[in-house]
């Protein structure tokens, strides 16, 4: 490429990023401690930086991957986009709407050929893609409803406990969604399609409670011809399941027929023939890291190039999050 990518935060998130970038670019690392950047410099090569102005100073780095905490992604998004580096920043990408008006601020005031990408690697996956594909080739005619299920129990401590489940994990469900419901609806606008209303409930939540949320249900409801296309997620962190919320099942409900799909992506079922299983190179890339990665590299060899996932498509999955939350 003849450039450098910069990568802010390194700890697991920031390891799996650099893992797909390594083979790709050169790269310059930054972590707040420096050691885990250290870290990553010693396995995949390149150079560490002490801080984010000393990353965004050096001339060939072109690109950063931001990894770091939620609270911190405006201003690191904002300071990147100032200093004409294209970002692909950790979901979600921010905490607020008030922030996302301010991320969305810098990006169109961003030189020319600047991009501005959220990791939000649900779109890449092949059993998404799959699943996309089916509905869009009508295999089970007009799509009535979807319903989504993730139920485990996860650890939520250091900055994690700060933000509800929905917000940081349940966002990818949330994007899922989203991407089924615009292959359902099929307007060929390219804009992404939002939900008319949002309602959410906390059943594990009491009355007076601060602590952030770890259990969700949230209902969307969409306008289309008939009126009566639904989506609901039930998401939670709070639940033991068997090998973290692995086998349980999903499902897309339509006219003609229904896809069961295993809610990680390992599987489907359309009626009940076995449609699909991962395997050869898709198994590799099982949770679209790579497609994703692939998606950033090709918008910084083609600044006329898009994302997929691009800032229209985070606005549209942090809305029905904040208007979960009660924020509008």
């Amino acid at each position: 490429m003849g450039s450098r990518v910069g990568i802010i935060g390194c700890g697991r998130i920031g390891q799996v990023h650099a893992a797909n970038l390594a083979k790709r670019t050169p790269l310059v690392f930054c972590s707040q401690s420096g050691t885990s950047a250290r870290r990553l410099q010693g396995k995949h090569g390149g150079d560490v930086c002490d801080d984010i102005t000393q990353l965004i100073n050096i001339s060939d780095v072109n690109a950063v991957v931001i990894a770091t905490p939620p609270d911190q992604h405006v201003a690191q998004v904002i300071e990147c986009l100032r200093a004409g580096k294209s970002v692909l920043v950790e979901k979600p990408l921010c905490t607020s709407m008030a922030e996302l008006e301010r991320i969305e601020r810098a990006a169109a005031e961003a030189p020319p050929g600047c991009t501005a990408m959220v990791a939000e690697n649900y779109y890449y996956k092949p059993s998404l893609l799959t699943m996309k594909a089916l509905i869009g080739g009508g295999r089970i005619g007009r799509v009535r409803r979807l319903q989504v299920r993730k139920l485990t129990k996860q650890q939520d401590d250091g900055w994690k406990s700060r933000y509800g489940a929905l917000l940081e994990g349940g966002i990818h469900f949330v994007a899922l969604i989203a991407d089924l419901i615009d292959a359902a609806l099929a307007t060929g606008s390219g804009v992404p399609v939002s939900p008319a209303a949002v309602e959410a409930d906390f059943p594990t939540r009491t009355a007076g409670q601060d602590q952030a949320e770890r259990h969700s249900v949230t209902r969307l409801q969409y306008e289309d011809a008939a009126g009566d296309l639904t989506a609901s997620l039930h998401y939670a962190w709070d639940v033991p399941s068997l090998l973290r919320g692995t086998f349980q099942h999903s499902q897309i409900e339509g006219d003609a027929g229904r896809i069961v799909f295993e809610s990680n992506g390992l599987y489907m079922y359309h009626g009940a023939r076995f449609i699909k299983r991962v395997r050869g190179p898709q198994l590799g890339d099982l949770m679209g890291y790579g497609a994703m990665t692939n998606d950033f590299l090709a918008c910084l060899a083609d600044p006329k190039r898009q994302p997929y996932s691009n800032l229209a498509r985070a606005r549209r999955d942090l809305a029905v999050v904040f208007a979960a939350y009660g924020e509008r």
